[in-house]
């Protein structure tokens, strides 16, 4: 009988570096969309609160050791890296779905600009900030953290998304070279 082999959406093409950045992807071990169910906010911080973590604002997310909660939309979030049971909360296990690429060095930001219709400077996007955004055609959602972009995409749309992402760094490496 044939074994599988679980591989990772970029499974062979990371890291690469151009420069000063480098893209490279993380591994999540599970992502778990989490929803209240109306008038169930405190049930849901309630269960929360033994993770460290508490239901993100708007445009933010939060970290808590290798654990993770992001905001994804009006009154949705995603739960990284954490196991969660409430009644009060819709959970889909979302793990399967998405993949994740960081982007480091300096110039992150001016490399991401390109492709985003997003102010992405540190004054107008500091760390702990996140967005639901189009990269060029795709849905993502981007996280800054103290030290790189973080970039979940769908999983199906991962190669694509590291080949959007290559290119800026490659011309930004590019122009650094020849100033």
């Amino acid at each position: 009988m044939p074994k599988l082999i679980a591989k990772t959406p970029l499974a062979g093409l990371w890291p690469i570096t151009h420069g000063a950045l480098s893209l490279s992807e993380v591994v999540l071990d599970s992502v778990l969309s989490l929803a209240p169910f109306r008038g169930q906010d405190k049930a849901v911080a309630k269960a929360l609160k033994p993770l460290g973590l508490a239901f993100p604002a708007p445009n933010t997310f939060a970290d808590k050791g290798h654990l993770r909660i992001v905001w994804t939309g009006r009154d949705q979030a995603f739960l990284i890296n954490a196991v969660l049971e409430t009644p009060a909360a819709a959970l889909t296990d979302q793990s399967d779905g998405w993949a994740c690429l960081r982007l480091e060095g300096a110039g992150a930001d001016a490399a991401l600009m390109r492709l985003y219709p997003l102010d992405l400077r540190e004054s107008a996007f500091p760390p702990g900030r996140a967005a639901r955004a189009p990269l060029n055609h795709m849905a993502s959602i981007l996280m800054r953290t103290e030290t790189a972009f973080e970039i979940m995409v769908f999983r199906s749309m991962a190669q694509s998304a590291w080949h959007e992402i290559a290119g800026p760094m490659q011309r930004l490496a590019a122009r650094t070279a020849i100033a």
